[in-house]
């Protein structure tokens, strides 16, 4: 449909390193906002918390690949290139998480 961020989602023109910066970010918010989130996030130890959401990002890069091979979205191929770029995406997305965890409050 349209190319604003150049991927393509069918229907849609979110690229997937915009996408997957996008949930990692959110992954961060509702972690430092939503209550029960926020309560059973605070209750983990530093490490556990880390390897949740580092959990959390790999399902969605995992599900950006999965969805390329369906051929329901776009921006990347379901071949070995397709995987490189995917992996380069889950490393945004982490780093987009860490940055945005670190800026909200921790009360």
């Amino acid at each position: 449909m349209g190319a604003g961020l150049g991927g393509h989602l069918k229907g849609s023109s979110m690229s997937s390193e915009f996408l997957s910066l996008s949930a990692g970010v959110t992954l961060s918010l509702a972690f430092s906002y939503i209550p029960g989130a926020k309560d059973w996030f605070a209750g983990l130890a530093p490490n556990y918390k880390r390897l949740v959401m580092l959990g959390s990002l790999l399902l969605v890069a995992l599900g950006i690949f999965g969805l390329a091979c369906l051929g329901r979205y776009e921006a990347v191929t379901c071949d070995i290139d397709g995987a490189w770029q995917v992996g380069e995406v889950f490393l945004y997305a982490a780093i987009g998480s860490q940055g945005a965890y670190a800026l909200t409050p921790k009360k």
